[in-house]
């Protein structure tokens, strides 16, 4: 079976190579999705051996890992595994990650499953919490991490449900997974906070999740 890495970067120079130089032991390729970046991501990436796409601009998460997915559709990849550019996951856990994809179409490795999401904020905890009961609801699926970027996807799966916003790319492609009776499996897998940078989850984003969220459920259970 072959396995691609997609590793979006956006300004990550200073952790991307130790990331590819990890990561590249367990997987055939290592594509990085330059998304935009103002640093030397993309000539540090290249030096540690990996594949870059280059984004003109910042289009965010969701239209990075987008990127890397259709990469891995058309050069025919088996799995998929998605891993952050900012060194919070560990490479040495892929290897039960695409063992738990052996019978699943998705893994997502759990924070919740440990103790490693104690050390986050109130504000990015109701986050997460949010939008896992969102997708639990509407998709009839228990699942503890809805937001985690730390997954394998098998690319048939991927090939079907490509997701369409950038903001919530991980709710959308999950919701429609488990609307499309795709299977979805967590292990637990623990992602400190990192040490560098910003989260995505500020107060200005939490108050915008009504609106966010009403347009990405409307997308994937009526328009899909």
């Amino acid at each position: 079976m072959r396995t691609v890495a997609v590793v979006p970067a956006y300004n990550e120079a200073d952790a991307v190579g130790s990331v590819i130089d990890g990561t590249r032991e367990y997987v055939d390729e290592v594509v990085v999705v330059d998304d935009g970046s103002t640093d030397e991501t993309k000539e540090v990436a290249r030096e540690h051996g990996a594949r870059v796409l280059e984004h003109t601009f910042n289009t965010g998460v969701g239209g990075a890992v987008r990127t890397g997915y259709r990469y891995a559709i058309e050069a025919d990849y088996d799995f998929v595994v998605q891993v952050d550019a900012d060194g919070q996951h560990d490479p040495s856990q892929i290897p039960r990650l695409l063992s738990a994809a052996d019978e699943a179409d998705m893994v997502i490795g759990s924070r919740y499953l440990n103790e490693s999401h104690e050390e986050y904020s109130l504000v990015r905890t109701l986050g997460i919490q949010f939008f896992t009961a969102l997708v639990n609801t509407l998709g009839s699926i228990e699942i503890t991490d809805v937001t985690s970027g730390f997954r394998v996807y098998r690319v048939s799966m991927l090939a079907e449900i490509l997701h369409h916003s950038d903001k919530h790319w991980a709710v959308e492609q999950t919701l429609e997974a488990a609307k499309r009776d795709f299977t979805i499996t967590e292990i637990s897998t623990e992602i400190p906070t990192r040490e560098t940078g910003n989260s995505q989850f500020t107060l200005d984003t939490f108050v915008l999740y009504p609106l966010r969220m009403t347009d990405v459920a409307l997308r994937v259970l009526l328009f899909r």
